[in-house]
């Protein structure tokens, strides 16, 4: 081995790797208007890859209101509903837009909502709606609505990127300018609205709820 190799490697064995600051923490979300949730039914999906293998249209199946309510739902095993955690992240980036020095680009990468789905606390109660689908053609859905709701969001975050003053910032702005679920503000909808929620409200829901 060269000297100018020797070197080379000693001036690589010197260079040091920046660790990346991690932090954990939870935020409590307070629904301000009713969150409507509509998964994928298997119904939907059969439907949908049907369509895309080329197999011959099944006849359309009579409606079943309460069917179509339970399977609107995200369940989660061993009791309770919950909703996807992605759509939370979505919400807190999509905010960046109203939100100065953080952009949504940025904020992909420094925070990130743990878990897949999010324990919804609330009671859900069947809605039936009139919507257009396809050509405009009038049809009549029925998913599930928690009128009353609240959510804890776990969140990672780099804070070397964020700090968590402003990550509750971008949770708290989302809920009133994006929203999640069906019919958000996103959307041009009102519905899925939040807020953060403070220790004391927090608690007084909780014990309201007998958690």
């Amino acid at each position: 081995m060269g000297r100018a190799t020797a070197k080379k490697l000693d001036e690589v064995q010197q260079i040091v790797v920046p660790k990346i600051e991690i932090a954990k923490m939870s935020i409590w979300l307070v629904g301000d208007t009713s969150l409507i949730v509509h998964r994928w039914s298997e119904k939907a999906k059969r439907q949908m890859l049907d369509k895309q293998m080329g197999r011959a249209a099944q006849k359309k199946p009579k409606k079943d209101p309460q069917k179509d309510f339970e399977e609107s739902l995200y369940k989660i095993p061993g009791g309770g509903y919950g909703f996807p955690s992605v759509g939370f992240k979505a919400a807190a980036v999509s905010a960046c837009r109203f939100v100065e020095a953080i952009k949504m680009t940025e904020a992909r990468g420094a925070f990130h909502v743990e878990g897949e789905l999010l324990r919804v606390l609330g009671t859900p109660t069947p809605r039936e709606d009139m919507v257009r689908v396809g050509m405009g053609v009038a049809d009549i859905r029925y998913r599930a609505e928690f009128k009353e709701w609240l959510v804890e969001v776990p969140v990672r975050f780099n804070t070397r990127a964020l700090t968590a003053e402003q990550i509750i910032n971008l949770f708290n702005t989302a809920g009133f300018g994006v929203g999640v679920g069906e019919w958000r503000p996103e959307k041009n909808g009102q519905h899925g609205m939040f807020h953060v929620g403070d220790d004391t409200e927090v608690r007084r829901l909780l014990k309201k709820r007998g958690a």
